[in-house]
């Protein structure tokens, strides 16, 4: 049975996206299976795979809505056992549809039941907003990982995306546990960065991931070249830092297996 991450952060321009395609490839590259999901319309996940998203003919959202089978939907992407099921400008409208559906902050959840035999790990790429969509990731999740941004406004917002966690967590999914915090957009040169770094740290404490991503040229440029950033420079700081932060998930889930056990005995 596969880990579902949610990666999600309500205030846009984040990371979430990059996060996302480049934990999923890191993953892939550490010989796990990995699933992707785009459920933001923008469809940056997509496009920064390498997807024409003029050419996809299936998508999250028939999926959502016209509950087409999520097998017929996955493509497969560059980096070998990282498969993506693509998002749609279509999107947009999803959560009006969704609201005449039945247990409709559970759509998601029964779709990815279909196909967590399939996959390691599958990861959600949610939208900027906590809307019914987020909602969706938040309750087919079995973690959430959020993208903290070292600026100014990093801290602004949280408090509320904490609170739909703590809800969803109370009404929805009892399973559901904040995967961690990851700093990105690092810059050491910046004092605010660094004060950034250090209040986030001081708050949620063995919460925050210890890898931060720092800024970086080959980063932002991969996905001009749909591709992550692992295959278009290996050797790069941001491909390093997403390989060590999908080592630090892997150790995490081995130390959560061995609580586990002990807890069973």
């Amino acid at each position: 049975m596969s880990r579902v991450i949610a990666i999600a952060n309500q205030k846009g321009g984040v990371g979430k996206t990059t996060t996302s395609i480049n934990l999923a490839a890191s993953l892939a590259v550490l010989e796990k299976k990995v699933l992707l999901i785009d459920a933001d319309p923008q469809a940056n996940a997509t496009s920064g795979t390498g997807f024409d998203l003029k050419s996809i003919e299936k998508n999250i959202y028939d999926c959502l809505i016209d509950g087409m089978d999520p097998v017929e939907t996955i493509l497969t992407t560059k980096t070998e056992g990282f498969d993506l099921i693509p998002s749609h400008i279509d999107l947009v409208g999803a959560e009006i549809e969704m609201l005449n559906i039945d247990e409709r902050e559970k759509i998601l959840d029964k779709i990815i039941n279909k196909l967590r035999d399939r996959y390691d790990y599958i990861l959600i790429d949610c939208s900027p907003s906590l809307g019914l969509l987020t909602l969706n990731a938040l309750s087919a999740a079995d973690s959430v990982l959020i993208p903290v941004q070292c600026e100014y406004f990093a801290l602004e917002g949280l408090g509320k995306l904490l609170n739909t966690i703590k809800m969803v967590q109370n009404r929805i999914n009892t399973k559901l546990d904040i995967e961690g915090f990851v700093l990105t957009m690092y810059d050491s040169r910046l004092r605010l960065a660094n004060q950034v770094v250090e209040e986030v740290q001081k708050h949620f404490s063995d919460m925050v991931f210890e890898t931060i991503i720092a800024r970086n040229t080959k980063l932002g440029e991969a996905p001009s070249f749909g591709e992550p950033v692992i295959l278009h420079d290996a050797s790069s700081k941001g491909a390093v830092s997403y390989l060590n932060l999908a080592k630090e998930i892997l150790e995490k889930a081995v130390k959560r297996e061995q609580a586990e056990l002990e807890a069973a005995k």
